[in-house]
């Protein structure tokens, strides 16, 4: 945010003309539309120096993506289209070759059951250096006042403080977009507690919700998610859950305990990983951490900077990281 659970985040998004026709999404705020269809040209384009990047719907998406893309174009001599696809139509894009790379998958078992081991159109690029993690946070400062409220077990007691217009007389949780695959709903039913999800609509519409909540210095349960740029703001401190364990998230229906901690992946398109030259080679290399991604993150989305202006920003402060991706 399936990664057996994760898949969320979000931002609104900006159309930019490229070229004759192209279309290249740059990402900021709000749920991502499903671009699927509306494949790059130079997707799959065996001998061009063209690559086409997945960017999901989140900002440390843009983030990877932005910063993939400006050294792809400017020390590789690569052109660089990016589509927004949602999370799973963006594995069919993938396996179609209507993208070459996904740079940041949070845990898609099916998919990767079906495309990478079976038909084996879409082959593993390694891990991206990242370790995400879903969960439910409460503002610091409401943990500080109440600390037993980062036990699940005391979340009933504090419902009528949770409560809002839109959560109908139970506590509120809140999460971003219906389109993100989430156990909320689950957990809620399943540990029998006085809570009522609430979609905000977008990663953005929480990201301000949740900011007005802490101006207010009102109490709030939202799902949430590492790495991510607004801790950095809003201090969040996590709810603990039924502990994780193999397998206890298999049914989506019977699910009642936290989520797993995920290292995120990469994938390319299996003809591009064979036949995509440097860029491949580049794309198998990019590795960084998390505080390089949120780095890039904060600058987007807090300081609203383009994903390219981030970029570049990076790029001239970060040589010794970027210069082991290149092929050598």
């Amino acid at each position: 945010m399936r990664f057996r659970t994760k898949r969320f985040r979000t931002r609104t998004t900006s159309a930019v003309a490229a070229g004759s026709a192209l279309l290249v999404l740059a990402l900021t705020g709000c749920g991502a539309a499903d671009m699927t269809k509306q494949a790059s040209p130079f997707a799959n384009a065996r001998g061009a120096k063209t690559v086409t990047l997945s960017v999901q719907s989140w900002v440390g998406a843009q983030a990877n993506v932005g910063v993939a893309k400006y050294l792809l174009e400017h020390e590789l001599g690569y052109r660089v289209d990016t589509v927004q696809v949602d999370e799973v139509p963006a594995w069919d894009a993938l396996s179609q070759g209507r993208v070459d790379a996904i740079l940041e998958d949070w845990g898609h078992p099916d998919q990767e059951k079906r495309y990478v081991d079976e038909k084996k159109t879409i082959a593993s690029g390694g891990d991206l250096g990242v370790t995400g993690h879903i969960g439910w946070f409460v503002p610091t400062y409401f943990a500080k006042q109440h600390p037993d409220v980062t036990d699940w077990k005391n979340l009933n007691k504090y419902a009528d403080e949770l409560r809002t217009a839109e959560s109908g007389g139970k506590g509120q949780l809140l999460d971003g977009s219906p389109s993100y695959v989430t156990n909320d709903k689950a957990l809620v039913e399943n540990l029998d507690l006085d809570l009522q999800v609430v979609f905000a609509g977008s990663e953005a519409a929480q990201i301000t919700q949740i900011k007005q909540f802490a101006k207010q210095q009102k109490p709030f349960l939202t799902y949430w998610y590492e790495p991510q740029w607004l801790f950095e703001k809003v201090p969040m401190t996590e709810v603990k859950l039924p502990a994780y364990k193999e397998g206890c998230d298999a049914d989506p229906e019977k699910v009642a305990c936290a989520y797993p901690h995920t290292p995120l992946q990469k994938y390319l398109n299996a003809d591009f990983a064979k036949t995509g030259g440097k860029a491949a080679e580049f794309l198998k290399n990019f590795k960084w951490t998390t505080e390089d991604q949120n780095e890039v993150s904060l600058m987007i989305a807090d300081q609203k900077m383009s994903p390219e202006e981030a970029a570049k920003k990076w790029v001239e402060g970060h040589e010794s990281t970027w210069k082991a991706w290149l092929p050598k």
